[in-house]
């Protein structure tokens, strides 16, 4: 197994949420959504900043549990977070559908609704979530490398 290079390519913002696919190269994975930009940051309401950052598994705190009880803990082998976001503490790529479940992390989904008239909002997050997952953190627990560039 090789490392695993993501792309997070925004292509919606507005003043609640930005949506963007995921992919692998050409592959798309699935949408996202974050919290919207600001160039001032205001605690969980801001998106992190364009950039590279490594991923890893962390296996402490309240999330990891939550998860980890939903999915089982073989399965579930901590939560997907990038390293060294400037500002940023604790961002994940996780479940949730609007910019309400976000805090400055990434959600994932199959399906995306707009962000012109109103805020933008993701649908089979759980899904999405359950596909992807596996694919990061074997890679991962291969002591690969997970890096994500967000443009």
């Amino acid at each position: 197994m090789n490392d695993l290079h993501l792309t997070l390519d925004r292509f919606s913002s507005d003043t609640d949420s930005t949506l963007g696919t995921l992919k692998v190269g050409n592959h798309l994975l699935c949408f996202t959504l974050e919290d919207e930009h600001r160039d001032i940051k205001v605690h969980d309401e801001t998106r992190i900043p364009a950039g590279t950052y490594d991923i890893k598994l962390r296996n402490d705190g309240g999330m990891t549990k939550r998860y980890s009880e939903r999915f089982g803990p073989d399965w579930h082998r901590g939560m997907l977070w990038l390293q060294d976001v400037p500002d940023f503490k604790w961002i994940y790529i996780h479940m949730g559908t609007t910019d309400d479940h976000t805090s400055g992390c990434i959600l994932v989904g199959d399906g995306c609704m707009q962000n012109v008239t109103r805020a933008g909002a993701l649908i089979d997050s759980e899904i999405a979530y359950c596909r992807i997952y596996p694919v990061i953190a074997s890679t991962l627990l291969a002591n690969k490398r997970v890096t994500i560039t967000i443009t």
